[in-house]
C-alpha cells in the first residue's frame, strides 16, 4: 500500500443552521487553504476552496443563487456542484466532498502522513 496516498477524514465543521440559506462560512483547517462552505436555498451544502479560478477572489463573499455562486470581484459564476466556471468563463474551483449528518456539516479533508 502506498503511504503517500491521502485518506479522506470526515471532519465536523459546523451545524447546518450556522449557515443561513444562500449564505457561506469560511472554514480554516490545519495545513490547507480556507474552504468556503455554502448552503443553498434548498438546504444542499457545497464546499470549495475559497478562491475563484479567475483572479483568486473570495468565493465565500459572493452571492449564492441556485447551486451557483458569483465571485464578488468580477462576477464569474461558479457551479457549486462541480466547481466549474459557467460559460463563457473557463476555470474550476477545487471542490471538496461534504455531507450533513444529524444537522452537522462534515468535510472530507485529507489526512497528513
Amino acid at each position: 500500500m502506498n503511504a503517500s496516498i491521502s485518506t479522506p477524514v470526515w471532519t465536523a465543521v459546523c451545524q447546518l443552521d450556522d449557515i443561513p440559506r444562500l449564505g457561506a462560512r469560511v472554514v480554516h483547517h490545519e495545513g490547507g487553504e480556507p474552504v468556503a462552505v455554502f448552503r443553498a436555498s434548498d438546504d444542499h451544502v457545497f464546499a470549495v476552496i475559497d478562491r475563484c479560478p479567475h483572479k483568486g477572489g473570495p468565493l465565500s463573499a459572493g452571492l449564492v443563487h441556485g447551486h451557483s455562486v458569483s465571485c464578488p470581484l468580477h462576477g464569474w459564476n461558479i457551479n457549486l456542484e462541480d466547481g466549474q466556471a459557467q460559460a463563457p468563463d473557463q476555470g474550476c474551483a477545487h471542490k471538496l466532498a461534504v455531507r450533513v449528518e444529524a444537522g452537522q456539516i462534515l468535510l472530507a479533508l485529507s489526512a497528513q502522513g
